[in-house]
């Protein structure tokens, strides 16, 4: 089997320009179908075997997409929301748009592409920050079809941290968008395309899904709402401050029964994000400023969640000063033989901690070892 292992010298169209010059190699030339993976991203042994056979005997099938499986859902809160979101988005939307007109995004990774579909759509194009949805929209144009294989799971990594989040959902908010102001002339041109798939692509794919929602869902629960508690003139029904929130936190906990009790916690946090995903929107059908951020999204992996402590402890400005002074002074205090008593090495050669240092059995690490601890008889140590 031929591995190569390889990499680029620059970051010219962030992950569109590395898959494009990919693309370009002489072997990958040779092959009809490409697997493309995420670093954090962990296939099982047999994916090929399971999805590869479903290109062969379907010769007008593009794209096969597996379904990611979270192996740090249940790190802190944060990733267990996630987890809902993203259950709704692959059992959901993807699994309908496949069954029903054989369309959905490309998630990027964990799916195997024939490569004929990606040069008939005229390859990876770095025009947005969602290369992958901009590659599937243009593929679909051009009449190609897309299985989605929800049996088919690749261990993936949720991030655990808000700010990453953060930098994911401004990626995945304004990227869409953005790629509406693009394609949207381009898909209703498309002479390959039927109309009910142009209409599906404008008003469900793009628009309902991936533009209004934000933006109705930052006004009316982070603006209309509020107001209607402090003017007695806005009035808000019922069924829209319980009830369309209610059904809505259903249709995404129904995806994960697990965390049917988190439903409140996800309300509130996804009304907090609506601000975030809303802005982003707005950035990207304006293709303002922050239109083509690209911030790789920070995953810890195997890190250690419990730093190891340091051998040498380097102290606050105020500690050190307070420690150096009772040193000082002890270290000139006489005994009663005249001259200062040390304490003597220990078996390491190290210096031993001076007496009720740090409590019982912890190893003294406030200074070095070669300090000579200094105590006249009688006096205790003035530590911790």
């Amino acid at each position: 089997m031929n591995i190569q292992y390889i990499s680029r010298d620059n970051q010219n169209g962030y992950k569109a320009g590395a898959l494009r010059e990919a693309m370009e190699i002489d072997d990958v030339k040779t092959c009809d179908y490409v697997a493309i993976f995420d670093a954090d991203h962990q296939p099982p042994s047999d994916f090929l075997l399971q999805t590869i056979p479903f290109l062969i005997h379907n010769p007008d099938l593009a794209l096969v997409q597996a379904r990611w499986k979270f192996v740090n859902a249940d790190e802190c809160l944060m990733t267990r929301i996630q987890e809902m979101s993203l259950n709704y988005h692959f059992k959901v939307e993807q699994e309908s748009g496949s069954s029903t007109l054989a369309f959905f995004g490309f998630n990027g990774t964990a799916g195997v592409w024939r490569i004929s579909a990606i040069n008939e759509a005229k390859g990876w194009k770095d025009r947005t920050t969602v290369e992958d949805m901009d590659l599937a929209i243009r593929a679909c144009l051009q009449g190609w079809k897309f299985v989605y294989v929800g049996e088919l799971k690749v261990k993936s990594e949720l991030p655990s941290t808000y700010k990453a989040y953060r930098y994911q959902q401004h990626c995945w908010a304004c990227g869409p968008a953005n790629l509406f102001r693009k394609t949207a002339f381009e898909i209703m041109r498309a002479k390959k395309a039927s109309i009910w798939r142009k209409l599906y692509l404008i008003y469900n794919f793009f628009l309902a899904r991936r533009i209004v929602s934000h933006i109705v869902t930052f006004f009316f629960y982070c603006v209309v709402i509020p107001l209607s508690c402090f003017f007695a003139e806005v009035r808000v029904q019922v069924w829209g401050v319980i009830l369309i929130p209610a059904i809505i936190t259903l249709l995404n906990v129904v995806s994960t029964p697990r965390s049917l009790h988190l439903m409140v916690i996800w309300i509130f946090f996804e009304t907090v994000m609506s601000f975030h995903r809303c802005k982003a929107v707005f950035i990207g059908l304006l293709q303002a400023g922050r239109v083509n951020e690209w911030i790789v999204t920070e995953k810890l992996g195997n890190t250690p969640k419990v730093k190891t402590i340091p051998s040498i402890y380097i102290a606050t400005k105020f500690y050190d000063r307070y420690f150096i002074f009772i040193v000082n002074y002890h270290s000139t205090w006489p005994t009663t033989a005249g001259r200062p008593a040390t304490v003597p090495k220990s078996s390491d050669g190290g210096r031993r901690k001076p007496p009720g240092c740090c409590g019982g059995g912890v190893e003294c690490q406030l200074l070095s070892p070669d300090v000579e601890w200094a105590l006249s008889p009688g006096v205790e140590w003035a530590g911790r």
